[in-house]
C-alpha cells in the first residue's frame, strides 16, 4: 500500500452530527414564532402548534435526503453553478410549503434556518482524533457543503484541519470523480497517496476508483446501504480500515494509523 500523505474528510455526518442540531434548530425556531405574538393565518398556527420533536425530526431527515439527491444528480457540465446553500434554502422552502407551513417563517428566518447547516457540533472523537492525526498527516475536509459553510463549520466546532477543501471548488459535487480527482491534484499529491474518511460507502466506493485508499468510520444513523449492502461492501473489500460504531471514531483511526 502507498504510503499516506494525505487525510480527506466527509463533512456532515462524519466530522460533524446533524440530524439533532438541525432539528433543535427548525423546533427553537418554531416556538419562537408562535410565542412571539406575531398574527399568522390561522390555519399556519394550527399545523405549526401540532407540529412535535418527531415532525420537525422528520422535517429534518427530509431536509438531508434533498440534500443527497442534489449532490447524486447535479451536472457538472452546467454553465450555473448551484451552492449546498442555495440548495438548503429552496429545498427549506419546499418542505415546509408540502406542509402548509411557509408562511410561519419570514425570509430572513429562512435563511437563518438554512445557516443552521454551518452550526453543527462535531461527534466527540472529532477534535482530539483530528488532534492526533495532525501529528502525522495532512488533514482536510472534502465536502460537498460549499467553503463558506465549511468555514464556519471549523470556527463553530473549533475543528483543526490543516486544510479545507469543497466540491465546490471543483463545480460538481461527490460522487464525481473530478471531486477527488481534483483534491489530490489541490495538493500535488497522487491519489494513492490519499485517504477518503467517511461514515458513508457510497462516498468511499467512489474515491476508491478513483484510487484513493478508504477509511469507513461508522457513525449512529448514517449509512444509508441496507445491511444486505453493507456486507457485501465488507466481501468488495473497497474499504481499507473500517472502524465500528463503538469503536472510538477518528481516535481508533488514529491508533490504526500508528499514532498514539
Amino acid at each position: 500500500m502507498t504510503a499516506l500523505r494525505a487525510l480527506f474528510f466527509d463533512a456532515f455526518g462524519t466530522v460533524v452530527e446533524w440530524r439533532t442540531c438541525v432539528t433543535k434548530a427548525l423546533t427553537a425556531a418554531a416556538q419562537q414564532v408562535l410565542n412571539s405574538g406575531r398574527v399568522l393565518p390561522p390555519d399556519v398556527r394550527h399545523r405549526a402548534s401540532t407540529m412535535g420533536d418527531r415532525d420537525w425530526l422528520a422535517l429534518a431527515d427530509e431536509w438531508r435526503k434533498s440534500y443527497g439527491r442534489f449532490t447524486r444528480t447535479f451536472d457538472p457540465s452546467s454553465k450555473d453553478f448551484v451552492s449546498v446553500d442555495q440548495h438548503h434554502y429552496a429545498s427549506l422552502r419546499d418542505l415546509l410549503q408540502q406542509r402548509g407551513i411557509l408562511d410561519l417563517f419570514t425570509d430572513n428566518e429562512l435563511w437563518s434556518l438554512t445557516f443552521a447547516w454551518h452550526r453543527l457540533d462535531p461527534w466527540s472523537d472529532s477534535v482530539p482524533g483530528l488532534d492526533l492525526l495532525n501529528k502525522k498527516f495532512i488533514t482536510s475536509t472534502l465536502s460537498n457543503g460549499n467553503v463558506a459553510l465549511l468555514e464556519d463549520l471549523q470556527k463553530h466546532g473549533s475543528l483543526p484541519f490543516t486544510h479545507l477543501t469543497s466540491a465546490e471548488n471543483f463545480g460538481a459535487y461527490k460522487p464525481s470523480p473530478l471531486v477527488y480527482n481534483g483534491a489530490a491534484k489541490l495538493l500535488g499529491l497522487d491519489p494513492a497517496q490519499c485517504a477518503m474518511v467517511a461514515a458513508h460507502l457510497n462516498d468511499l466506493r467512489a474515491a476508491k476508483s478513483c484510487g484513493f485508499q478508504t477509511i469507513y468510520v461508522e457513525r449512529h444513523l448514517e449509512e444509508a446501504w441496507s445491511a444486505d449492502e453493507v456486507e457485501q461492501a465488507k466481501k468488495d473489500g473497497f474499504v481499507d480500515i473500517w472502524v465500528d460504531v463503538n469503536a472510538g471514531g477518528f481516535l481508533e483511526v488514529a491508533r490504526r494509523l500508528g499514532i498514539e
